[in-house]
Formats: structure tokens, sequence, C-alpha cells
């Protein structure tokens, strides 16, 4: 979703299921730690306010990780939904556009299977500034979405 006429932490709780029984796996990535940990607080929050209580956790060293762990969460057949959370900023190489394309396609192979959701909360930005703005700056907080989006998807 686009955040230009959005503020991403703004949500309609009563729109929101319950994720009471269900089960949800949060796989983050450490790199640009700074933003990727408060995205998967944001998330957290929002999964525990609406009462979900099984909820495993699991980190990974970077964005493109995220594509491996969230294939084997998803042939584990645990889980009701899985979160990943990355970001990925602009740099001088191309770097940027292989590990961008690399998680969509990942993800979207991953959610082709439909065997469980795997949401996807990776910021792909220009800079730091765009980054911290949609991690619970002026934009909200992407995970809040990416929780919203776990638990509606989980009940599908």
């Amino acid at each position: 979703m686009a955040t230009v006429h959005q503020h991403l932490s703004e949500y309609d709780s009563s729109k929101v299921p319950s994720g009471d029984g269900k089960r949800f796996a949060v796989i983050t990535a450490d790199w640009n730690d700074e933003i990727t940990h408060a995205l998967r607080d944001g998330c957290l929050s929002i999964l525990t306010k609406h009462n979900a209580l099984h909820i495993e956790q699991l980190a990974v060293p970077g964005t493109v990780e995220l594509i491996y762990a969230a294939a084997k969460c998803v042939d584990s057949e645990q889980y009701d939904a899985i979160i990943v959370i990355g970001c990925v900023i602009r740099g001088e190489t191309a770097h940027f556009d292989f590990v961008c394309q690399s998680i969509t396609q990942g993800i979207t192979e991953l959610n082709l299977k439909g065997t469980t959701p795997v949401i996807f909360c990776v910021l792909t930005d220009n800079n730091i500034e765009q980054s911290r703005a949609r991690s619970g700056g002026k934009h909200g907080n992407k995970g809040v979405e990416a929780a919203i989006a776990a638990l509606r998807m989980s009940q599908v």
C-alpha cells in the first residue's frame, strides 16, 4: 500500500479478527536493525493486542535470507500466517535491485504454494529517512499493517 494518503498505524480494530488459537511466525532480518526491529515491535504489539498468543520469532542475517526461513516455516505446516520483516535501502550499486527482486519473487512463490500466507513487510526505500518514516515515524509503522494482514489471512 502506498503511504501517501494513509497512516500505516491507523486502523479500525473492530474489523480485525482475533488471533486467539492461531499460530504466527515473525521472521526479522537483522540487517538495518534500527528499522527492522521497530517494524517487528509494531507487528508484535498488534498481534498480542488481538489475542495472538502463539508467536514464534526468528532472526536471519539479511533480507534475502527471509525467503529460506519463511520456506522452512511454510514446509513445517505449524503456522496460520508468517510475516517476513526486512529493510533494503538503495545504495550506489545494483545490489538494491537484486535484493528487492529476489525477496519479492521468493515470497510470491511461497504464497503461490497456497499452504500458508506469507506477509511481506519489507521496506524498499531510497534512503534511511524514508525507512524511519515507515517504521514508527510520520507515516506510522508498516509492521502494524503486516500484523493486521496476517490476522486477516490466518482466517482464510
